[in-house]
């Protein structure tokens, strides 16, 4: 039945509805660090905010993320999502020919990489 929904409910709307409800409920534990529903609702505005303002990203424009799995990676996703862009996901072991291939087909306005894959992206 949820999934005929119309509108759908995305990930997003459950993730801000257990935002709202327990705020301060672990999400996500990464080594030695934990991040609650408030911890990832705050730092995915604030990425939402700089990808928009400083940017100038769009609702609709597509985005290829290029970032290794991390807390990084989640807070980046749920941003997008806010700004309703699209999120192509790369995988961060992929280069040469296969990376150049998926960039291509993902057809994105902007490439988010960590700053370890400055320059080692092989393409």
């Amino acid at each position: 039945r949820r999934l005929s929904r119309r509108p759908a409910i995305t990930l997003l709307d459950v993730f801000q509805l257990h935002a709202r409800r327990r705020p301060h409920q672990p999400l996500l534990r990464f080594q030695d660090e934990i991040y609650t529903y408030e911890d990832m609702d705050r730092r995915s505005n604030r990425a939402a905010w700089a990808l928009s303002r400083r940017l100038g990203l769009q609702s609709g424009c597509t985005v290829a993320v290029f970032l290794p799995n991390e807390p990084t990676y989640l807070w980046t996703w749920l941003a997008l999502a806010k700004l309703g862009c699209p999120m192509a996901c790369l995988n961060c072991n992929v280069r040469g020919r296969a990376l150049r291939h998926a960039l291509e087909a993902a057809q994105a306005t902007l490439v988010l990489a960590s700053p370890g894959e400055r320059g080692t992206m092989g393409l």
